[in-house]
């Protein structure tokens, strides 16, 4: 019976046999900052040498000349220095299992965005300019993602009294979300959501293990795309697990929705 409480998910919603509001999801956008050193030797080395000699003899006398020159050129150029900028850009492998679980747990179509190609700047953050620009046609709503940490660790922990030890590979990547109206850029909802992944395996003494990244990238979508639908779900529905209008044969309306029987359309 918990499923019935989705039928509330929004007053974004249109229940029954109306058209439900369309949402378009964003890859997720992300920042960071790309540091470096570098240092340059150039070498380079010319030389050239030149003799020459002439003999001289008639009847009375002989001569003899001789002659030798040389010359060398070194070049030598040394520079080092550090460099650091911000490079901007789109993480597309995340984006499906949220779609996907949108798509399960509330009653949203979702829409096609356009491919977001421009070159990385600090504009890829104002996903106002890209709403007005038609890069979500024919979306009501936008859900604009952007990522806030993204950890690899890699872990050797040994097994006391073996020579086993635990490999661990994990991934968590935290991002933050806002579900944003394209016709009066209001937030609807804001939240913040996490994907974690690990694959552990066992390694003896000299082996090497090799971790599996596909399947740590797919356990953090999957888990990702479930906080997100999660959340999006409690704010836009305000529901419980409690099941209390449920057993009375009835989902729960809205925070701030009269109980007045369900909504028939919903014009964004």
């Amino acid at each position: 019976m918990k499923s019935l409480s989705f039928l509330w998910v929004l007053p974004l919603l249109m229940i029954g046999n109306a058209e439900a509001a369309k949402i378009a999801v964003t890859d997720l956008t992300y920042s960071e900052r790309v540091s470096g050193y570098f240092h340059v030797v150039d070498y380079h080395n010319k030389s050239s040498a030149r003799a020459s000699q002439s003999d001289r003899e008639n009847n009375y006398s002989s001569s003899s000349r001789y002659s030798e020159s040389g010359r060398s050129q070194t070049d030598y150029t040394e520079v080092e220095s550090s460099y650091s900028y911000i490079e901007y850009g789109e993480l597309r492998k995340f984006v499906g299992d949220i779609k996907g679980e949108i798509l399960k747990t509330s009653g949203f179509q979702l829409t096609q965005a356009k491919p977001y190609t421009s070159k990385g700047s600090e504009k890829i953050f104002d996903i106002i300019a890209r709403i007005k620009k038609g890069y979500y046609p024919n979306a009501d709503y936008v859900l604009f993602g952007t990522v806030t940490e993204l950890e690899f660790r890699d872990e050797l922990n040994p097994i006391i009294g073996t020579d086993t030890s635990s490999n661990t590979f994990s991934l968590m990547l935290v991002a933050e979300f806002s579900l944003i109206n394209t016709r009066t850029y209001e937030v609807k909802a804001a939240f913040s959501a996490t994907g974690e992944g690990e694959d552990a395996r066992l390694a003896s003494a000299g082996s090497r293990v090799v971790p599996s990244r596909g399947k740590v990238i797919s356990a953090v979508s999957k888990s990702l795309g479930e906080d997100v639908a999660r959340q999006m779900n409690e704010q836009l529905g305000n529901y419980t697990d409690s099941g209390e209008h449920a057993e009375r044969g009835a989902p729960a309306p809205p925070a701030g929705l009269p109980n007045e029987g369900p909504v028939t359309r919903f014009t964004p």
